[in-house]
């Protein structure tokens, strides 16, 4: 668990840094990071992508998890989650983002730190031998994105700290079994899937090109592994 401790210290710490510093940055210095944000972060999304055996079962995951979403309402409770967290901890209405801000940064930091073979893959390392060298290096570059998103998104970038805790913490203490059970085949799929929601949510909320329901495909993350497994048994 060393691993998945850093890295959500780094995340609460660059996103209170990008609170606290991020302000002395002009408007327009502002919308330049969150573009640069939202081109890098469609780069790894294509980079993620490419990681597929076999694009089919991205397709399969991503329709079934997006119907699996909607039936479930995802993107309005994770909505109505940030809502919550915003009137408790985003009082000062003269100085704090907008609520769109809070769940937009909160949703986005979310999905980037929870997504690619880093989380996974770091984390089971941690859990079984106690490496946590791969989940260093993710911290790092965790960090410096939570600062470039809390100067501009705000103070919902912080909350995505507990939730990477939550994510990889729990594929660190179940790594034996996982090692087991999530195959190569599994996480690549689960790569790929994770990298075009990482592009939906890139288009919809950080370039805002067209509104997209990213959170109503969450479940395609555990749906494209599911596809591999069920596959191999024939």
């Amino acid at each position: 668990m060393t691993g998945t401790i850093l890295n959500t210290a780094t995340i609460i710490l660059g996103g209170l840094l990008g609170l606290r510093f991020g302000k002395l940055l002009s408007e327009k210095s502002r919308e330049t990071i969150i573009i640069g944000l939202g081109l890098f972060t469609i780069g790894i999304s294509i980079s993620m992508f490419l990681e597929t055996n076999n694009s089919l079962i991205v397709l399969g995951g991503i329709l079934i998890g997006g119907l699996l979403g909607e039936y479930l309402a995802i993107e309005d409770r994770i909505n109505k989650l940030g809502e919550i967290l915003e009137a408790k901890f985003n009082n000062n209405s003269s100085s704090s983002p907008t609520r769109k801000n809070f769940i937009v940064g909160f949703m986005a930091s979310s999905i980037l730190f929870c997504t690619g073979p880093m989380a996974i893959l770091g984390a089971i390392q941690d859990g079984l031998i106690g490496d946590f060298q791969l989940l260093a290096i993710k911290s790092v570059m965790d960090g410096f994105a939570a600062f470039a998103m809390a100067s501009t998104l705000g103070i919902g970038v912080l909350f995505s700290g507990p939730m990477v805790f939550i994510y990889q913490g729990f594929f660190s203490v179940l790594a034996v079994q996982l090692q087991d059970v999530m195959t190569p085949a599994m996480v690549a799929e689960l790569t790929a899937t994770g990298g075009l929601l990482l592009i939906g949510l890139t288009f919809s909320s950080l370039l805002e090109i067209k509104p997209i329901r990213v959170g109503n495909f969450l479940p395609s993350l555990v749906i494209s592994p599911l596809i591999v497994f069920f596959l191999s048994l024939f």
